[in-house]
């Protein structure tokens, strides 16, 4: 797994797919799917919640257009894969779904909830998340996609295990009943309509059902296990790739073969005895005027010849024609868009536009290259190209002869009123449980349309054609060969402070560096920072004069701290031309799912506080991935990050401290080798600090000198009130005193999975609980060992430290400290 998280994008590539080409097998299963009018949406909370099975199996077995809507991006979740948490991991966790449904076959949707983290009741999710407004998502998005079939992956109780999953499966029934009321959001109605699902069933769970089977009464059952012939694989098979593309979760799975039972519950709703879409209409017997489609839709699939394809044209064409003359509706739209598509695959046209870099800012000039390729017999003619975004609109009469390329340039400006490209949700600030989307045509869309896209007017005989394409950048690389990317737009510059936390650990002034970028040619102007009342900052502003795209400069400013504690921020500002920009530029980028550029705020926060620490070196050891490391240097630390071969007695001496990355114990293969050294430090005298890991796959038993039970425990409410069991300790006194302020402002949870057990030569050093449940007392458990110290903590340090909160600095440089 390769992963770039940086500030300017240098090479991070992903090849998906813009111009795939079906093969002949792929054609067939869509002209039979073009004779199926049925339609299922799964629901549930978070990605990774959906049942990959069944929605591989209704889109690409059954035929019926199959959606997921998720009511998060996942953005409360943990990261296996790097560093990446919150709005970050949302991101990445949304790429990851629409990664997945371009294996299984569906589509994508969401609704403006945040996902603030574990959450223990419904109540509790419906008061942060504002139940109203993702009611009235989930409501637009049933109007939206008129499913026939609703399936929730939760029960709407306590069963479902997690306050978001039991809120899914509420929504999903609330909204069943609201869509079809045409005073519920009427603003909807006017562009949407209303809708009735004809029944909505919940996929039972295992968990929380372990006696259901085939025969219960009122269960219908799926069988994803079932063979294709023509994708060559099961469903099952096919899913599991899905699902593995889960890569932030850890949810790489295995394909299984052979008949697979899935059971779902009625809920609501006509309820069917047999099959999920018993008594619903999947014919063009459905749509009034659809029984002159039917009968040429059988033509087309009986006549279809796997070896020439384009053959099927002439025929495609007479069911677009039929189509266009239904009246408006969900099957019209769907069923046209099915159709065209079918043309195009069945032309084996290649229409793609690259543009001379994977950026552009308004109203600069981009290079675009297009390619057109006719791979039939059947001879195209391009009409017209367009381009709203570059002002393009080109009549042409330019003939596509069988397999000869024709490549065409145009250089246009960019429409200087087109947006960023940066996640349309991400844009504004939000709040703990609604994403900010001022758009209501956004609302449920897992991400943004292309940049800037090219249409092209084709004509094949006497009939007509729309193409859209997206501008895409392409590369080649020496090892993984062509690589493609989106066309972004962006500002002319972006400002990138050197870090997200500055830490002002006493009244003496720092330096902060801002690298400046231009993200065009020849931009000039003057940089500032901003500082909050109290502080200063020398000089007030810096020129700068950047002459070539992707020229960087690095400004230095002197920053002097108020002498009080605070926790504030610092902001860049450019001037140009009268015009100011604040935008940083961060880009993440793994293998699996398409580069995410993000433009956020040129901010970041300021602490001051007056920080204690002892010692100077201290050990890392990774685990899935955190920010620690990041937060050990600002405290003033030098920090090691270990490798695993590097974790020996010699070198163990060199450290004043060694940390373990989150879930160190559960990745890490080479734990139980590395513990055994890791324990001998600290009987020789050193600390060694574990950080939260699972009660699941853990790599070695033998991560604590004394016993010690990882357990299900956690603290979700971010400002449940912490008591100090041991006021007296060194961890709460020295060198920084702890009291109860210092878990003021702390961020999504507490902490999580403590410590069940342990043994009496641990001491518990604090107490929490959400409201209505006993004490927790395994947050923070340090044991003297030898001549040294074992700490163990599921305090969410990962989350607060790069957070800028205060009081985790402090407690966090007490425990590297100890002993010191």
């Amino acid at each position: 797994m390769r992963r770039i998280l940086s500030f300017f994008l240098l090479i991070p590539f992903l090849s998906f797919a813009q111009n795939q080409q079906p093969n002949a097998a792929q054609i067939q299963l869509k002209l039979k799917k073009l004779n199926v009018l049925g339609s299922a949406l799964y629901v549930a909370a978070h990605p990774d919640d959906e049942n990959t099975g069944i929605i591989t199996y209704l889109a690409n077995g059954r035929l019926v257009e199959t959606a997921y809507l998720s009511m998060t991006r996942g953005d409360g979740g943990q990261n296996l894969i790097g560093p990446e948490l919150r709005d970050l991991l949302g991101l990445i966790r949304t790429q990851e779904l629409l990664a997945a449904r371009r294996i299984d076959g569906g589509k994508q949707f969401f609704t403006r909830a945040n996902d603030f983290g574990f959450s223990k009741s419904a109540d509790e999710t419906f008061t942060i998340w504002n139940k109203e407004e993702i009611l009235s998502d989930v409501v637009q998005v049933f109007r939206q996609y008129q499913p026939d079939v609703i399936i929730t992956r939760f029960p709407p109780d306590e069963r479902a295990g997690h306050g978001h999953h039991t809120a899914s499966a509420i929504l999903a029934q609330e909204a069943f009943d609201a869509a079809a009321k045409s005073d519920v959001f009427p603003a909807q109605v006017k562009q949407f309509g209303t809708w009735q699902v004809k029944r909505l069933y919940t996929n039972t769970g295992r968990w929380w059902n372990n006696t259901i089977n085939e025969n219960t009464p009122g269960i219908v059952t799926l069988n994803m296990g079932s063979y294709s012939a023509a994708l060559g694989q099961s469903y099952t098979e096919i899913s599991a790739i899905s699902r593995s593309q889960h890569k932030s979760q850890g949810f790489g799975s295995r394909g299984v073969r052979g008949d697979q039972l899935q059971f779902l519950e009625y809920m609501k709703g006509d309820s069917a005895k047999k099959d999920i879409f018993e008594g619903i209409n999947t014919t063009w017997s459905r749509v009034k005027g659809g029984e002159k489609i039917q009968p040429l839709v059988n033509k087309a699939i009986e006549g279809y010849l796997m070896e020439s394809p384009a053959l099927s044209v002439p025929i495609l064409f007479q069911i677009r024609n039929e189509i266009v003359k239904l009246d408006d509706g969900i099957w019209k739209k769907r069923k046209l868009k099915e159709v065209e598509g079918l043309i195009v695959d069945c032309l084996g046209l290649f229409f793609e536009v690259t543009a001379d870099n994977y950026y552009g800012t308004p109203d600069r000039q981009i290079s675009a290259s297009l390619e057109l390729v006719n791979r039939s017999a059947i001879d195209v003619l391009i009409e017209r190209i367009e381009s709203k975004g570059l002002g393009m609109d080109s009549t042409s009469s330019l003939v596509l002869k069988n397999n000869v390329p024709v490549l065409l340039k145009t250089k246009k400006k960019i429409d200087p009123s087109l947006p960023y490209s940066d996640p349309y949700w991400l844009r504004e600030k939000h709040n703990a449980g609604l994403f900010t989307v001022n758009n209501p045509e956004l609302i449920g869309k897992p991400e943004n349309d292309p940049a800037v896209s090219f249409t092209f007017y084709i004509k094949i005989g006497n009939d007509k054609l729309m193409v859209n394409r997206p501008v895409i950048y392409k590369t080649t690389d020496p090892v993984k060969g062509e690589l493609s990317r989106p066309f972004e737009i962006v500002p002319p510059v972006f400002l990138n402070l050197s870090k997200s936390v500055f830490i002002f650990s006493d009244d003496k002034s720092r330096n902060v560096d801002v690298k400046i970028i231009a993200s065009q040619a020849s931009v000039t102007g003057t940089l500032k920072l901003q500082v909050p009342e109290g502080w200063s900052v020398q000089p007030a502003f810096i020129p700068f004069d950047l002459k070539i795209k992707g020229e960087e400069q690095l400004k230095t400013f002197t920053v002097f701290p108020a002498k009080s504690e605070i926790t504030a921020s610092i902001k860049a500002i450019a001037e140009i031309n009268g015009q100011s920009y604040d935008q940083s530029l961060l880009t993440i980028a793994y293998d699996h799912i398409p580069p995410q550029t993000l433009l956020p705020k040129s901010e970041a926060k300021l602490v001051r506080l007056n920080l204690k620490k002892a010692g100077k070196m201290i050990g890392y050891i990774k685990g899935a991935g955190d920010e620690v490391p990041t937060a050990l240097r600002n405290m003033g630390y030098e920090v090691w990050e270990m490798k695993d071969e590097e974790v020996n007695a010699a070198n163990l001496l060199r450290v004043d401290a060694v940390v373990l990355g989150i879930r160190a114990v559960n990745t890490n293969v080479r734990m139980g080798f590395i513990m055994s050294e890791l324990l001998n430090y600290a009987k020789n005298g050193g600390t060694v600090v574990v950080q939260y890991n699972t009660n699941n796959d853990l790599e070695t038993k033998a991560f604590a000198p004394y016993e010690l039970t990882l357990g299900r425990d956690r603290v979700t409410e971010e400002d449940a009130e912490v008591r100090l069991l041991k006021p007296n300790h060194s961890l709460l006194n020295v060198p920084n005193k702890i009291s109860s302020k210092d878990f003021e402002g702390w961020v999504q949870e507490r902490g999580l999975y403590f410590p069940s057990k342990w043994d009496s030569n641990f001491e518990a050093i604090l107490s929490m609980n959400d409201k209505g449940e006993t004490p927790k007392d395994g947050s923070l458990l340090v044991a003297k060992y030898g001549k040294g110290h074992y700490i163990y903590t599921g305090l969410s340090f990962f989350r607060e430290l790069p957070e800028g909160v205060a009081g985790s600095y402090k407690l966090f440089a007490n425990i590297v400290s100890i002993g010191k």
